[in-house]
Order: C-alpha cells, then sequence, then structure tokens
C-alpha cells in the first residue's frame, strides 16, 4: 500500500516548517504509525552523514529522529549546499555532482526531477505516512516551471497541504492571502488550512482578524503557534542565537567563544554545550567580542581558504593567538581544524578562487582539498592523552574534501579500526592546550563530552559542576515537545480527516 502524504509549505524561508514537519513527525509516530520525513531538495550548509556515508540535510536527520528512525538519503535527495553568492556544491542521492550556479543548475531539471521523484517512491513504498518538508514559498512565480520541492511535489505526492506563516515578521495574513492568491486553482483546492508561527501576547487579540481571514479567503486557520523560546531543533541554514547563557548560580562556568565564519557549517555540533546550563557560549566575527574566554573554537565551514581570509581581515587570527598565549584553549573541528595548521591549499579551486592561504600555525600540518569528498561514520575509542582517558567510546562523521598531511607527530586523541593514520581523527599539542578534529557530532555523546570540559575546567583552575548535562535525555525531551505543540495548538483532527 502505497503511503499516505502530508506537506508543509511555508509563506517564506524561515517561517517554521522545519519545526512543524518534525513536529508533525514526532505526533504521528507516537500515534503508532510508521512515518518518515522527505524534502526533495534542501539548501543548507548543516549536514548529516547516514550509516551508508551519504550525505544529507541536518534537518532532515532530525525529523527521522523524531520518526524513530535512522536517516538515509531517500529523505532528501537532492541537496544544495552554497559555496558563495552564486555558486552551490551539488549533492545527488548523498554524493557530491559538481558545483553549479543557478542557471547550470536549473539546465540539468529533469534528471533532478527524476531523483526527486524516485526517492519520495521509495519512502512511500516503505512506510504508513510521508511528512513532507517544501522550501522557501510555493508562490515564486519565477521559479515555477522548474520547482521541485513545493506544489509540484505535493501534486506528485497527492498531498494535502498546510501553508505556514510567520507572525513575528508581520503582515502575516497579508503574507498568507498574497501566497494564496498567487497558486493557480488546483494548488488552491489542494491548501487544506494554514498554521499561524510564532504568536507571542494575547489570543484574544488576534481573533477578530482570524475571522476576517476566513470571510477574503475559504480555508481554515488550523493552528495558532506561540512563540517557543525554550524550543530546540537543529537549524538547518542559520544559527538561532547570537549566545547562549549560563544558568543562574551554576557552577564551573565555562567561557567560550566561537568564531563566526561568513560561510560556518555543521554548527549543531556546538548545540551540546550551547544548551549544557554550565556553559555560556557566545558566537565572535570581530576582536573586540572576545573577552577572555577559557576555550575558543573555530567551527566547520563550507570555504576554509576564503573564511581563513576573514580572520586575517578581521584580526580575528592576532586575537586568537594572543588569547592562546594569555591561557585560553583552542578546540577546530573539521574546516576549523585544518585552519589550525601552516597552510591550506586549493589548486582545483574547489571551494574558493584563491588557492592557498596560511593557517593559524599552531601545529605543523597542511592541508590540501582534493576532489573526492570524504563521508562517513566514524566509531573510535579515546587513547589516554592530556586531554582524554583510555577507553571512552567516541560516534561522529566525516564531511571534508581537504587531506591533511602532517610534518610532525602529535598526541592522538582516537585509535584508529582500520589503516588510517589516528592523527586525521584528532589530535592535541603536546602541552595540551590546542585540540583538532575532522569529527563532527562527537560532543554528542555524554561522557566523552563530560571528560573533555572536566579537563578543560581543570585546566583553567576551575571547580566542576554539581551535576552533569544529560544531552541525550534533554535531546529526547525536546523532541517529545513537538508532539505535544500538535495536540495543544493545532486542530490535529481536521487534519487527519484530509490525510486518512
Amino acid at each position: 500500500m502505497t503511503a499516505k502524504t502530508l506537506m508543509i509549505q511555508g509563506t517564506g524561508s524561515g517561517v517554521g516548517k522545519s519545526l512543524l514537519t518534525a513536529a508533525f513527525c514526532r505526533y504521528f509516530y507516537q500515534a503508532g504509525y510508521k512515518v518518515a520525513p522527505f524534502k526533495s531538495q534542501n539548501m543548507a550548509l548543516n549536514s548529516f552523514v547516514t550509516e551508508q556515508g551519504e550525505e544529507i540535510g541536518r534537518a532532515q536527520a532530525y525529523q527521522a529522529e523524531a520518526c524513530g528512525l535512522k536517516p538515509e538519503v531517500a529523505m532528501n535527495p537532492i541537496l544544495l549546499k552554497p559555496c558563495g553568492d552564486d555558486n552551490s556544491q551539488v549533492i545527488l542521492m548523498g554524493k557530491p555532482s559538481g558545483s553549479r550556479n543557478a542557471k547550470n543548475y536549473y539546465a540539468h531539471y529533469e534528471k533532478h526531477r527524476q531523483i526527486a521523484l524516485a526517492a519520495l517512491e521509495e519512502l512511500r513504498n516503505k512506510f504508513d505516512l510521508i511528512i513532507i518538508e517544501g522550501a522557501g514559498s510555493p508562490a515564486e512565480i519565477n521559479l515555477k516551471k522548474t520547482e521541485l520541492v513545493n506544489m509540484f511535489i505535493a501534486e506528485q505526492a497527492e498531498a494535502p497541504v498546510l501553508l505556514v506563516g510567520d507572525i513575528d515578521r508581520g503582515g502575516v495574513f497579508a503574507w498568507m492571502k498574497g501566497t494564496y492568491d498567487l497558486l493557480n486553482e488546483n494548488e488552491q483546492n489542494r491548501i487544506i488550512g494554514f498554521i499561524i508561527n510564532k504568536f507571542r501576547g494575547d489570543i484574544e487579540l488576534l481573533k477578530p482578524g482570524i475571522e476576517q481571514f476566513k470571510k477574503i479567503v475559504d480555508k481554515p486557520i488550523l493552528g495558532v503557534v506561540p512563540y517557543l523560546k525554550d524550543m530546540v531543533i537543529d537549524e538547518e541554514d542559520s544559527i538561532p542565537q547570537e549566545s547562549y547563557s549560563a544558568e543562574k548560580n551554576a557552577q564551573g562556568i565555562l567561557n567560550i567563544a566561537v568564531i563566526k565564519l561568513p560561510r560556518i557549517s555543521n554548527f549543531t555540533d556546538l548545540s551540546p554545550l550551547a544548551h549544557d546550563p554550565s556553559i555560556s557560549i557566545r558566537y565572535v566575527h570581530h576582536p573586540s567580542q572576545m573577552g577572555n574566554p577559557d576555550l575558543i573554537i573555530l567551527p566547520g565551514s563550507k570555504s576554509t581558504i576564503r573564511d581563513m581570509k576573514f580572520l586575517n581581515e578581521q584580526l580575528l587570527t592576532h586575537e586568537i593567538l594572543k588569547c592562546h598565549q594569555d591561557g585560553s584553549m583552542i578546540l577546530g573541528i573539521c574546516g576549523g581544524f585544518q585552519m589550525l595548521g601552516k597552510t591550506i591549499t586549493d589548486p582545483e579551486n574547489l571551494e574558493s578562487c584563491e588557492k592557498k592561504v596560511g593557517g593559524l600555525g599552531l601545529f605543523n600540518f597542511n592541508t590540501t582539498l582534493v576532489t573526492k569528498k570524504l563521508t562517513r561514520q566514524i566509531q573510535l575509542e579515546t587513547v589516554k592523552s592530556r586531554v582524554f582517558t583510555k577507553g571512552i567510546r567516541c560516534e561522529g562523521y566525516e564531511i571534508h574534501m581537504g587531506r591533511t598531511t602532517f610534518e610532525n607527530n602529535y598526541p592522538a586523541l582516537f585509535s584508529s579500526p582500520n589503516e588510517d593514520d589516528p592523527m586525521n581523527f584528532g589530535i592535541t599539542n603536546q602541552e595540551g592546550t590546542v585540540i583538532g578534529t575532522y569529527l563532527h557530532g562527537f560532543l554528542d555523546k555524554d561522557l566523552l563530552r563530560e571528560n573533555i570540559l572536566s579537563y578543560i575546567r581543570n585546566a583553567r583552575g576551575m571547580r566542576e559542576p554539581q551535576s552533569k548535562f544529560d544531552y541525550a535525555r534533554f535531546r529526547t525531551d525536546q523532541i517529545n515537545k513537538l508532539a505535544e505543540l500538535v495536540k495543544t495548538f493545532i486542530n490535529i483532527e481536521a487534519i487527519e480527516k484530509k490525510i486518512f
């Protein structure tokens, strides 16, 4: 039997489609359905690697988690990773397929359409229900002929559509009405209702507007979802907050500064730190913001050379080295790891028009970008070092085109399960003040994260917090809140009648 479908579209980008898709996924999962997420085409720098080594959008991986599933590539068959203002790396069924500008990308429309439809069919043959997420707005009339992520998919999937508007940005009724009016009659017939998202204040003040809206658009408003400051999901393309404060009266508070690179990627690596009540974390993009952090984090980057040049132009390179000399510890992840070395070279201009840039010089290694991207999940164990005790399980994933060659031997952080040089997975300097790793997601596991945080606190002469942060439980609690969101603020009975 072919799966039923429900599609979440929006009046624009950032209105809450990803969150509400995850919410419906969790609700129907808890209701006993075999449910899966789908987004035919996604543009995001936050990505995940499946067990098969295939790259998909992080939001779809999170939605799969809400469904109680391991992520698979059919959930996001096309992923676009922006390299600049007019160029993106194209990931088809989890594998790189070159970099293209918009005109060149749309020239391959027929191929992409077939890929998207085949992935959708694969999921519909395996599950009871598919919750489909759109992208941007279905009313982008200049893109109608080549779109394959909104109404085209809704039609192919025979999906009833919920249209989401963001009231926090203002003008939500005009936004919803304008979007609806720009759809053709068949598309309008697919709309089963609207959801107003991110509402603040007294609902009674909104009701007159809802009543007037009913008179001009013959579709119901099926939910008003409040602005939820404490709701945490994996964002796909924008950092949700500039800073996350520690809890009042918390002990052993670590002060962490994250360098906000212009092309930052996989910033969800930092979620376990951002939501730890004993950590104060902030994003920094100018030397004046640095202060005296206990730890400086250089995160992942989609264009490491250009982001390294940004550090130089902003004088952040000097500030990072000065803070390190004054006692701040440094952690580099993936692109941030590459920046810790001597040079980064891109001989084929895979990520940048620049061919070479100098790094921070904190390690004697050089990185060269190559055509073949390395994408895989990794399971390791820590080896005894200044940073870690021996035998702690580590899980993560790699997504990088860089290959690093070492001029010196450094203490490895992890044991290698095969012939790979263990230094490629993670190293520290002899003093234990600089740490680098290619692994994304390695901080998710509580025991390993506690070990590295305890090491930093001890090195900085700080006491331990009274209780440890259980990130796994926190994450499950947040996902379960999504289901309560649907039950409390959305007319789910009316929506179920349209689906089933």
